[in-house]
């Protein structure tokens, strides 16, 4: 009897804890170059002094999808998309390195070329900062040129290259605040030249959102079944119950 409790207790729980991550999907179905989280569902036996017939339902998160968004014209000449596979590099407060996808590049006041979250971008020899008063270009292969006010083109200074990498999607894991890094013990990826950039572009978001809604119904009716499961339990244990009273 209480086998059928722990495979209602564990799957009801785990369908509320998925419908959760798919919800996270959906609520992000609209933000540029977010990348949507897998889940699945593994069987974990009861721990304990007697023999193992019990067994609950975790669920995990094996990654997420990796496929690469629509590409999203913006015309603002600071946007940049990773054009299939690659990410850009930024330095994070405690100097480490973090990875993303969105690609809508600023410049800060003191020169600094980061994203629109505040995040300083990466090159490949470090820092990127931008003289006073100049203007950014981003080439394709992730050159940035200054161009000061009222000179040519021709001849425009190169400010640096963006730290564009392209590690294994097993090598990455996504953090709390959206962007991916390396495993713990993995070293940081070297640029690749092989990456390249689309200007004038934002990548959207994986999400497909008809697919997100038809999980979050699926879970749905998964939570109904496993409670049903429990009631069931219930059901029998009372039954039982009236037996061995009589």
């Amino acid at each position: 009897m209480d086998r059928m409790i722990y495979i209602g207790l564990g799957g009801a729980k785990q369908a509320l804890e998925q419908q959760a991550s798919v919800a996270h999907n959906m609520a992000n179905v609209s933000t540029p170059g977010f990348r949507a989280q897998i889940n699945s569902f593994r069987a974990v036996p009861v721990v304990g002094e007697e023999m193992g017939t019990r067994a609950l339902v975790v669920a995990t998160t094996p990654g997420a999808d990796m496929s690469a968004g629509p590409l999203m014209q913006t015309g603002r000449p600071l946007d940049v998309a990773v054009r299939g596979e690659g990410w850009l590099t930024v330095r994070m407060p405690d100097g480490s390195e973090a990875y993303t996808r969105l690609g809508n590049l600023q410049v800060g006041a003191e020169g600094q070329v980061s994203t629109q979250g505040g995040r300083p971008l990466m090159g490949d020899a470090g820092p990127l900062v931008v003289p006073p008063g100049a203007s950014l270009v981003v080439g394709g292969d992730g050159v940035l040129t200054a161009i000061g006010a009222g000179d040519p083109v021709v001849g425009a200074a190169e400010v640096g290259r963006l730290k564009l990498v392209n590690p294994a999607a097993a090598d990455l894991v996504r953090g709390d605040d959206g962007l991916f890094r390396m495993q713990a013990g993995r070293p940081a990826p070297q640029a690749d030249p092989e990456v390249r950039l689309q200007t004038g572009a934002l990548e959207g978001s994986n999400v497909n959102p008809v697919e997100a809604m038809v999980q979050m119904i699926s879970n749905a009716r998964r939570f109904e079944m496993q409670m049903k499961t429990l009631q069931t339990a219930e059901s029998n244990e009372q039954q039982a119950n009236k037996l061995l009273s009589s």
